[in-house]
């Protein structure tokens, strides 16, 4: 389920790597996460769910693998981290728009590109969305809620013309070739039209999805850990890149990392890397 897409340059440049990946849990996975990063070597990673503060997030780890790293931490719970090769820079913490949301679902940074690439800075965001389950509670409204912060901050990031990636665990299936089984998700949170709704108005903003900008094919990122899910590919896709258009102009390839899934203790998502190229 590894996807590709490409495009010929006249002139060739070193891609710039940029992956998404809720690793749920950074002290329990941190031997998988090493080994991820070893073996595909990102430019940029955007982590979710780390279930750290940032004083115990195991930096050391990551910084000895060459990565400069930010955190958004909270314990047990949620938390959200850049991982960079190159200096981070302008670092945020928090989705503008509601002073008492503590919940750390969201960081963005500015990525200064290596030493003699001809791209510009890219300003990544890392985002945890809401999962939204069970829709009778408090729980939904407040997914709805952050995903109106969302389109608020995407539709005023536009106004600075530069490459955006909106990267993350978005808990939102998109649409029915993004699930295994569609009867099983119509009552659940991730697939409520509300839900998809937002995406789609994050789409009609001029964001792409980057998976969507090169294949049209079935390509999940998420598998239960419950009744078999992984062994009879019973996933779905809520793991996502979105571009703002002056970085979908220089995407040249998308790749879903589902062998992960098989790793020894692994997350129930998988990384998904985009390429860019000036």
């Amino acid at each position: 389920m590894r996807l590709w897409h490409q495009f010929l340059y006249l002139t060739v440049f070193d891609p710039v790597h940029i992956a998404t990946w809720n690793i749920n849990g950074v002290k329990a996975r941190i031997d998988t996460v090493k080994a991820w990063l070893e073996e595909a070597s990102p430019d940029v990673a955007c982590l979710q769910e780390i279930k750290s503060e940032d004083a115990p997030f195991p930096r050391q780890a990551l910084e000895d693998l060459g990565y400069l790293v930010e955190t958004h931490g909270q314990k047990g719970f949620n938390g959200v981290a850049i991982l960079s090769k190159t200096p981070l820079e302008d670092v945020t913490r928090g989705l503008p728009g509601d002073d008492s949301d503590e919940q750390a679902r969201f960081i963005t940074a500015r990525v200064t590109p290596a030493e003699g690439s001809s791209l510009p800075a890219i300003r990544v965001a890392c985002l945890y969305l809401p999962n939204g389950n069970p829709i009778a509670t408090e729980k939904f409204p407040y997914k709805l809620g952050w995903m109106e912060r969302l389109l608020a901050f995407a539709s005023e990031a536009l106004e600075a013309e530069e490459p955006l990636v909106l990267a993350g665990d978005y808990n939102v299936i998109p649409d029915a070739r993004d699930l295994h089984d569609e009867s099983v998700w119509k009552g659940d949170a991730l697939y409520q039209p509300e839900s998809r709704g937002a995406l789609r108005r994050l789409e009609a903003l001029g964001y792409t999805d980057a998976v969507r900008a090169v294949s049209d094919d079935v390509h999940f990122t998420f598998w239960d850990y419950q009744g078999g899910a992984w062994q009879k590919n019973h996933g779905i896709r809520i793991d996502h890149l979105m571009l703002s258009p002056q970085l979908a102009d220089r995407l040249t390839t998308v790749r879903v990392d589902d062998h992960v899934r098989a790793w020894e203790k692994p997350s129930d998502h998988v990384p998904v890397v985009g390429a860019f190229e000036a």
